[in-house]
């Protein structure tokens, strides 16, 4: 059995949202590294072990996946430094720095979201993705076509564009796919999968099943794509 979640880590989350300040924080900072941190470090080990098996290439230290619980807000109105939620994000390697496609996880007081996809590419990415798609649409549409994907996970909001993209042809087989401006997987648990011991299977299965698209859509990317040329 995985690592999960306490009652007291959802407890503290459900406070934390309530009180989005730094004196609430810096009073409890010991049940947030206790509770909250180390269980999530513990469980990113455990799905890393069983990655290495179908995406080795997304592996890195436990501390370099998981995400700061503290919001950038340099450029945001919203001013409250905390996310209320812990989360963890396996990039590619070569592709930590970018946009490209990984997998994600994320435990709120609410829910369990488990995620893989491309999500606000770059502008030379999202060219490069949509120009690979034009070949490999069959292959995109086969794998989230899968019997076992559709059953454990759905397709994301696309935030497709209302046109054909300059340089795509309106007629093209692919233009539905080409027209996203992300391509995604995710799939929402209840809050009561954080506090089983099998949290580690719900994430691990997913991630498997994504995988191959994952894969798909990363790899026009490995190394540098090419400029636009408009």
């Amino acid at each position: 059995m995985g690592t999960q979640f306490s009652n007291e880590a959802l407890k503290f989350l459900r406070g934390l949202k309530k009180n989005n300040d730094r004196e609430w924080f810096g009073e409890r900072k010991h049940i947030y590294e206790k509770q909250l941190k180390e269980p999530m470090l513990a469980l990113i080990s455990e799905v890393n072990e069983a990655m290495a098996e179908f995406s080795p290439e997304h592996l890195r230290p436990a501390n370099k996946i998981l995400m700061r619980i503290y919001r950038d807000i340099r450029f945001s109105k919203d001013k409250r430094p905390y996310k209320h939620h812990v989360s963890a994000w396996w990039a590619r390697d070569g592709l930590q720095k970018t946009s490209g496609g990984g997998f994600y996880l994320q435990v709120s007081s609410t829910e369990v979201l488990i995620a893989a996809g491309v999500y606000m590419p770059e502008r030379e990415q999202l060219l490069a993705i949509r120009r690979y798609l034009v070949d490999h649409h069959l292959e995109f549409r086969k794998i989230t076509a899968g019997k076992k994907l559709r059953s454990l996970m759905q397709e994301t909001e696309t935030l497709s564009l209302t046109r054909p993209p300059k340089g795509f042809a309106a007629e093209d087989p692919a233009i539905d796919l080409i027209m996203c401006r992300q391509w995604g997987l995710s799939a929402t648990l209840p809050i009561e999968r954080a506090t089983s011991p099998g949290l580690l299977k719900d994430v691990v299965e997913r991630f498997k099943v994504a995988a191959p698209l994952i894969r798909l859509l990363n790899t026009p990317l490995i190394g540098k794509p090419k400029r636009p040329m408009f």
